[in-house]
């Protein structure tokens, strides 16, 4: 038996199949690296849009105006010019009343008259002394005339006329207590009719027909009440760190909630001249023109003061303020985009705006409301008016939506 080697036969691969292998691993390996490029250009983006949104965009404080610095806001309350709270001198029963609240009235206009019918009795009587008085004084003016005469004669001793003169002397002197007695009466009588003291307008009427009037009663409730108006007392405390800027002369500008965007001026009567320790500020005083009766005693005011700028000092809104452990600083905006805190003294707080005299230059970038993990050394991003522009748009959009 005999064996044949198999025969083993080799297909060769044409040339151009094996260059097209070639070319596709090339062209993946190609892929694959453009692919990892990519990817680590997406991911450095990514990273670098990460760290931004981590830096803050914050808003700088506008620049304030120069003019708008020198005005200061005070609240102030008005007091008619004069004011009088009117009781009664004299005890009885209210018989009438002739004015009321909001009427205007005259110097010794009668508000009201008051029935006195002891007061008059007392009168009478006091007349009735005062005519017993006036007989005995005469009957002892003859009788010591009478005894003058007999004394010439020496009928009488010089002891028993000069008593009879004593006692002309004495009954002349009780005319004159019973005269005065009769005029203080009278003096009351007036009092029978309450009048206004003074021009001006019944603002209270806390009486009526028939009550029982007491006389000098102060801790009871006055009758009526009349104002002057057509000048209004405006009272001002000023705080103590602006009290040297309160100068003879000196004009005010007020205004009141019920007559929104109308402006009064007031000008400067007087100062206390003195610090009131719970408020620490000087009481002033200021005078207002009222001719139309527009302010009411009483009334809030928001007062306008022109206050000198102090060079020292700068202005900064109050939302600016942070406040720390170590105390009260102000975020500005320093070099390289790196916020700064500087620590500040409130001279003055306004209400909306601060003055600082401690800590700041008028050249600083201050950082309106900072953000509270907003540290010292942290970059920030500034706020370009483009970008609120295009926050104010889309809010509006949204809001149309």
């Amino acid at each position: 038996m005999s064996h044949n080697p198999a025969t083993v036969e080799v297909v060769q691969k044409p040339p151009r199949l094996k260059a097209f292998g070639t070319g596709a691993a090339i062209v993946a390996v190609l892929v694959i690296i453009v692919g990892l490029a990519v990817r680590y250009h997406e991911q450095h983006e990514l990273v670098q849009w990460t760290d931004a949104q981590l830096i803050p965009t914050v808003r700088l404080a506008p620049p304030s105006d120069p003019a708008k610095e020198h005005i200061m806001t005070l609240p102030g309350h008005l007091d008619a010019w004069y004011s009088a709270p009117i009781h009664a001198r004299v005890g009885g029963y209210l018989k009438n009343w002739y004015k009321d609240i909001g009427d205007k009235v005259k110097a010794g206009d009668v508000l009201a008259t008051i029935d006195t019918p002891e007061l008059d009795q007392q009168l009478e009587q006091a007349k009735a002394v005062l005519a017993k008085a006036r007989a005995d004084a005469r009957l002892a003016a003859i009788t010591s005339q009478r005894w003058q005469h007999l004394l010439a004669s020496d009928s009488v001793s010089k002891q028993e006329a000069d008593e009879k003169s004593g006692e002309a002397t004495a009954a002349q002197a009780t005319v004159l207590a019973a005269r005065a007695d009769v005029d203080r009466l009278d003096a009351l009588e007036t009092f029978k009719h309450i009048v206004a003291p003074f021009a001006g307008t019944v603002v209270a009427r806390r009486t009526d027909v028939g009550d029982l009037i007491t006389a000098n009663n102060e801790s009871g409730p006055e009758l009526f009440t009349v104002a002057d108006t057509t000048r209004m007392r405006l009272y001002v405390p000023v705080p103590e760190v602006n009290t040297g800027a309160i100068k003879p002369g000196m004009k005010a500008t007020l205004s009141v909630p019920e007559l929104p965007g109308r402006l009064f001026q007031a000008t400067l009567l007087g100062t206390s001249d003195a610090i009131n320790q719970n408020s620490g500020s000087l009481l002033a005083q200021f005078v207002a023109n009222n001719q139309d009766g527009a302010l009411k005693p009483g009334d809030y005011a928001d007062v306008q003061l022109a206050i000198p700028v102090n060079a020292n000092m700068v202005s900064v809104p109050a939302s600016a303020l942070i406040f720390r452990s170590k105390g009260a600083q102000v975020a500005v905006l320093g070099a390289n985009g790196r916020a700064r805190l500087h620590n500040v003294h409130i001279a003055v707080d306004m209400g909306t705006t601060l003055q600082i005299d401690q800590g700041l230059v008028p050249s600083d970038k201050v950082i309106e409301n900072p953000p509270d993990s907003l540290m010292d050394g942290d970059k920030v991003r500034v706020e370009s008016a483009d970008a609120e522009n295009n926050v104010a748009l889309e809010s509006g959009r949204n809001a149309a939506r």
